[in-house]
């Protein structure tokens, strides 16, 4: 191992140890090639549970946003969305048209659309679209189902057809059933892990799992827009809608900043999840099991860790855990 990767996988096991993961993995690409992969503890919290491998499936939770954002992406570089600036109203016949308002396609995949969700499934407005930012479901719920109205397939289907398919990738995918390749989701450490698994594929649930080595593949596709050994798998366009900063002028400057549902670094601000001495530029995506991808197309490099602990960095200070590791891969790649 090159020991200038140790502080990052000793940040890695320290938050596994700290927040009672089971699993954690660890890969990192610079220049196009794979640089260290780390793998370490069980699918479970249980006896006999299976050791983590490469093989090992995690589930990404809210990182599947990242490959929702690749279909939006596409609908607009097709046509089939005219403009993120379009209203919503004109596309989602199935909502409440006063309650979509002036929300915006760019609203929804910025997480700045004011829209919540009740257990009970009732829709309502937490604030004006654009006036704010909250991570919220509904937003994943409702693009879903509009680029299935779109494509009249899912958006799983659709990437399996344009993405995982040409690039012979097994080890991504939205889960009803239990493999032996499964990690499970640890939600208490009191308790055995359970299974995150969906009642259908078609992207609307968060069972999507996917193999270390392929989360960081997903990232690597991205940094080189769309090209993959000198194949153009993905548009070029398409990449450069999904992670340049698409968000609204915020009065708020502390506010976050996406592309399309990806984290983009911009100005340093209090609710980013994208650490200070990060080079603008650079793009995250994560989920509450504790998956990231971070790239930074400054230093030709992506990293992706996995984690299966729901709440995996856990309490208030979360913004700090997660900004603090996207810190001490810039400091590592700064030293190259």
């Amino acid at each position: 191992m090159n020991i200038k990767f140790e502080p990052l996988i000793t940040w890695v096991e320290n938050i596994k140890e700290r927040n009672h993961s089971s699993a954690a993995a660890l890969v990192i690409i610079k220049d196009n090639e794979i640089v260290l992969e780390h793998y370490s503890g069980y699918h479970s919290n249980t006896d006999l549970a299976r050791k983590v491998t490469a093989e090992s499936q995690f589930n990404v939770a809210s990182a599947r946003k990242s490959y929702l954002g690749l279909a939006v992406a596409y609908a607009l570089y097709e046509g089939k969305i005219k403009s993120l600036d379009d209203h919503a109203a004109h596309y989602m016949d199935d909502v409440d048209h006063d309650l979509l308002g002036n929300s915006t396609i760019r609203h929804f995949v910025t997480h700045s659309h004011g829209l919540h969700q009740k257990e009970d499934g009732t829709i309502y407005r937490e604030f004006e679209p654009g006036e704010n930012w909250a991570y919220r479901g509904i937003n994943v719920l409702l693009i879903s189902r509009l680029i299935e109205k779109l494509y009249g397939k899912s958006f799983p289907e659709l990437l399996k057809e344009r993405v995982f398919l040409p690039l012979g990738w097994d080890q991504t995918g939205w889960h009803t059933e239990d493999t032996d390749e499964l990690v499970k989701v640890i939600i208490d450490p009191e308790q055995k892990g359970t299974d995150k698994l969906g009642d259908s594929k078609d992207g609307s649930q968060s069972n999507l799992y996917v193999s270390a080595r392929e989360f960081a593949y997903w990232g690597n596709l991205h940094l080189n827009h769309g090209n993959v050994n000198g194949r153009k798998i993905v548009p070029s366009e398409v990449i450069h809608l999904a992670t340049q900063i698409q968000s609204p002028w915020f009065k708020d400057k502390e506010l976050p900043h996406n592309g399309i549902f990806w984290y983009v670094k911009a100005e340093p601000a209090a609710r980013s999840e994208i650490g200070d001495r990060v080079p603008k530029g650079a793009y995250q995506i994560l989920g509450i099991t504790g998956p990231a991808i971070l790239v930074i197309p400054e230093y030709n490099a992506v990293v992706a860790k996995m984690y299966n602990k729901r709440y995996n960095y856990g309490g208030e200070n979360y913004l700090h855990y997660l900004r603090e590791f996207s810190n001490i891969v810039s400091d590592t790649f700064k030293k190259v």
